[in-house]
């Protein structure tokens, strides 16, 4: 066996210790599995028994008891071109040697379809499409094919191809396209029920050495791989993972795979199968010579593996990768045999055939067990339902699950059936009166029915928490720091800016009115507002977001959606009492199409011509351009041909993973709400900016998040202004969880609003101050702190209100103004892009206040 130890072997105290602790069902750490791993004869014979009796509670618990499953598949090898050179591989080839085979760059969408149909006609239900990782980043005549068959690049046409499988043969598409980034997976969840990537292993050196079976395989760095499994779980894809053992990791390194897989699994639930897949060396590769890894160690490896991930994990073996040694495979703990074909070999180890169905079956009898058919997607996923699967596959998937069981349905007819997005997605439903009955009957409950499951496991986001929540010290003198900033902010440097960030006291008294110099220099004494209206066309969602209290399940008490023409009214409403804008954000709902967010911003230009359609995140503009196939840019021209006039520049939250990723389980990455910005700058989309703080954040994330802003706006210049949003706590998630704190401070406030200012200047003039958040004392402080902008009265304001906000839905302009001259300032309104509104919408909103005919209920501060 190639992988050893870091030392020799564990001591016969050491072995029986760790094998009492897995026998009594203690938790084992990295170095106890270590030690398992390198059980052998007796002791790995009772390992194995123990790690049988785990397996044995967890088929009892999902109510499958002596059930081993496999799926029937066809595999389909799409491409074997990759940009990776793995020294292991034999399935990757290159462009050369697929000509003199008489074969294309890919399979033609003709070869993929034959496959399938004959699978579909052995009765097989999964289609397994495998393929190497962005090969037309490496080999131009992928490129070129990719060119000459109308595909943006290799994961256009996965998605192509998987539609007309689900369409024309009724094979459910799992996919294996090596990396890919949380967008990608937008792109693809809707067309396949599962996914899956090998981790392999977490051994850095194993890719960093040269002669490491990894080396020079970007792909194939531990980070990037872990980094997909994170964001599957985070994007609520099914997905299946894996050890490859005996690729030279040594035995604590191996444990220490096992447990990285654990912590996966553990935050987001989204692991559905971990295989354990020992190496079998190939000829005409690099690794030619090495050892296959022993039939121990193999056994050994599933044992400690369902030890480690516990009775709840679905643990599988390939069977084609051991000679007919399956008791022991079975006596280990494993209860999968994975994908089994009757039709096509195994493309990665072709020269390993796969058993017979009937035998699998037989020797899986002898063992005790039952040999029952699965999905690609596994039956505790099947009846998960939402959000785990995408509305357009569930018909897909319900035509050959038992509705019972979640299992293969032994009739299932397998054909093909229209891939298509649900009916009636604007059907008026659930409580449409919210954003009036909010502040009158106010939320059902104080959290959603699946708080337990939705935002993934609070335990192991409360470690996650945990170091993003130490405040850090600051040793830069704070008056040098206030120097600067009075004589130029520009150059702060950003350990003084950290300073300023933790002023207190006099010294942060001093810098509001540093920040208020600054504002009149800038932007004058002018308090400027706009009369708008919030349209929130839906709050059924379930992207995860731990600090939205907005978000329910269809089925809640609290849950609605609009229809368009209910859209188009509160339009109209707006516009009689003198609105220049209606800001329309939703839930990401599951059966809304990616088209919707066009019809939505058409519906109110056909009724209201004039108004200034400012809608849509950068959350929901990756939603509509995944769910319609186009790229972000195309998405957003067409959105702006359907009237879209500019974007809200929400769901940045903080724009830093770090935190991102405790603030929400399945919201877009920094990276990406970068690049939807730009875009929308690029065609001349403005937008606007935010942060909101006050969570699980300190100040050095508010610095990354201002910094970054500043950047962009110098490359860009489509930022209107920016807006800071206090977290609203009372009935966020991640507060009724115990993880963030109670919102920010009044230092808090002031200091990120002076700061903003400074920081931004003098590439973003405007800082608005949120009166939803902070009420009319509130946000008259933040005007002399920096901010120049009351934002809007809104007419109807749900999120924060649903969050626990006590200042009320609306404000009139009367309201607005005396926010203003609390301040001692004079106030006028403003259009969405800061320009003059004309006389007949000022006339307009003085004669109705700014406000709705039916008056909501005011609530004072």
């Amino acid at each position: 066996m190639t992988s050893t130890g870091t030392g020799s072997r564990p001591t016969d105290n050491a072995m029986r210790r760790a094998l009492k602790r897995a026998g009594d069902g203690v938790a084992l750490d990295v170095t106890e599995a270590a030690v398992l791993l390198q059980a052998r004869g007796a002791d790995l014979e009772r390992l194995a028994a123990s790690a049988a009796r785990v397996r044995d509670a967890g088929l009892e618990a999902a109510g499958r008891p002596g059930v081993i499953t496999y799926s029937k598949s066809v595999f389909v090898p799409l491409t074997r071109l990759c940009r990776d050179t793995c020294h292991y591989c034999t399935f990757v080839t290159v462009p050369g040697k697929l000509r003199r085979a008489g074969h294309g760059m890919f399979m033609s969408p003709d070869e993929v379809l034959d496959t399938a149909r004959k699978g579909a006609a052995l009765g097989c239900k999964e289609a397994l499409i495998t393929l190497g990782d962005k090969p037309e980043e490496r080999w131009p005549e992928a490129r070129e094919w990719l060119d000459a068959h109308g595909y943006d690049d290799t994961l256009a046409y996965v998605r192509a191809i998987s539609i007309r499988v689900l369409e024309e043969t009724g094979l459910l598409p799992h996919l294996n396209p090596g990396v890919l980034s949380w967008t990608d997976f937008q792109r693809l969840k809707p067309v396949a029920p599962s996914m899956g990537m090998m981790l392999e292993t977490t051994a850095t050196r194993l890719w960093s050495e040269p002669g490491g079976p990894h080396h020079g395989s970007p792909d194939k760095e531990p980070a990037v791989r872990l980094r997909v499994l994170q964001d599957a779980g985070r994007s609520s894809v099914p997905f299946t993972s894996g050890l490859l053992i005996g690729i030279g990791e040594t035995y604590e390194e191996r444990a220490e795979s096992l447990f990285a897989l654990r912590r996966v699994a553990r935050a987001y639930h989204g692991i559905q199968e971990v295989i354990v897949q020992n190496f079998r060396a190939k000829p005409d590769t690099a690794m030619r010579a090495m050892p296959d890894a022993e039939l121990d160690d193999l056994v050994a490896a599933v044992a400690v593996a369902r030890h480690v991930l516990g009775p709840s994990a679905c643990l599988q073996a390939p069977p084609n990768l051991v000679d007919a040694e399956y008791e022991r495979l079975i006596g280990a703990g494993i209860d999968d045999w994975g994908g089994v074909s009757p039709l096509t070999i195994d493309h990665v180890n072709p020269e390993r055939p796969w058993p017979r169905i009937e035998e699998l079956a037989a020797r899986s009898r002898a063992a005790g067990f039952e040999l029952r058919e699965r999905l690609c997607v596994y039956p505790e996923f099947v009846r998960r339902g939402e959000p785990w699967l995408d509305p357009r596959l569930r018909p897909h998937v319900a035509a050959l699950a038992d509705p019972v069981t979640g299992l293969a349905r032994e009739d299932a007819v397998v054909e093909g059936r229209p891939w298509q997005e649900p009916d009636e997605a604007f059907t008026a439903s659930g409580r449409t009166d919210l954003h009036r009955t909010i502040d009158t009957d106010g939320r059902t409950g104080d959290r959603r029915e699946d708080f337990d499951a939705v935002y993934g496991d609070w335990d192991a986001l409360r470690e996650a928490a945990a170091p993003g929540m130490v405040p850090e010290r600051i040793d830069t003198d704070v008056r040098h720091a206030l120097a600067t900033a009075a004589d130029d902010p520009t150059r702060l440097t950003d350990g003084e800016a950290l300073a300023l960030l933790h002023a207190d006291g006099p010294a942060l008294d001093a810098l509001c009115r540093i920040a208020d110099d600054v504002r009149r220099a800038a932007v004058g004494d002018d308090v400027t507002y706009i009369v708008t209206r919030n349209i929130n066309f839906t709050n059924v969602c379930y992207t995860g977001c731990r600090f939205c209290a907005f978000a329910q399940r269809r089925t809640d008490a609290d849950a609605y959606t609009l229809s368009l023409d209910q859209v188009a009214d509160r339009a109209q409403q707006a516009w009689d009492v003198g609105a220049v804008e209606v800001c329309m954000q939703g839930g990401i709902h599951p059966d809304l199409p990616g088209t919707a967010y066009f019809d939505i911003a058409r519906a109110v230009k056909e009724r209201v011509p004039g108004m200034h359609v400012h809608a849509f995140s950068p959350m929901e503009v990756v939603n509509g351009a995944s769910r319609t196939g186009m790229s972000i840019r195309e998405w957003l021209a067409a959105a702006r041909e359907a009237g879209l006039d500019s974007v809200p520049g929400t769901a940045a939250e903080i724009l830093d993973d770090e935190v991102r990723w405790v603030l929400t389980k399945g919201k877009l990455p920094a990276a990406t709400w970068i690049e939807v910005i730009r875009t929308a700058h690029e065609l001349g989309i403005r937008s606007s900016s935010t942060m909101m703080y006050g969570h699980v954040d300190q100040p050095r994330h508010w610095l990354g998040h201002l910094r970054t802003l500043a950047r962009l706006q110098q490359e860009t210049g489509g930022f209107t202004e920016f807006v800071t949003l206090p977290f609203v706590h009372t009935n966020a998630p991640v507060y009724l969880a115990g993880v963030a704190r109670p919102g920010p401070t009044v230092r808090d406030n002031r200091a990120v609003t002076a700061m903003a200012r400074l920081l931004l200047h003098p590439h973003i003039r405007n800082i608005q101050t949120s009166w939803v958040k902070l009420g009319a004392e509130g946000a008259a402080q933040m005007l002399r702190s920096g901010a120049n902008d009351l934002g809007g009265t809104l007419m109807e304001e749900t999120i924060s209100r649903m969050a626990g906000s006590g200042y009320g839905s609306y404000r009139s302009v009367r309201d607005l103004v005396a926010i203003a001259e609390a301040a001692g300032r004079p106030a006028r309104p403003r259009t969405t892009l800061y320009g003059e509104v004309s006389e007949e919408r000022r006339a307009a909103a003085a004669a109705s206040d700014g406000h709705l005919p039916e008056l909501l209920p005011v609530l004072t501060d």
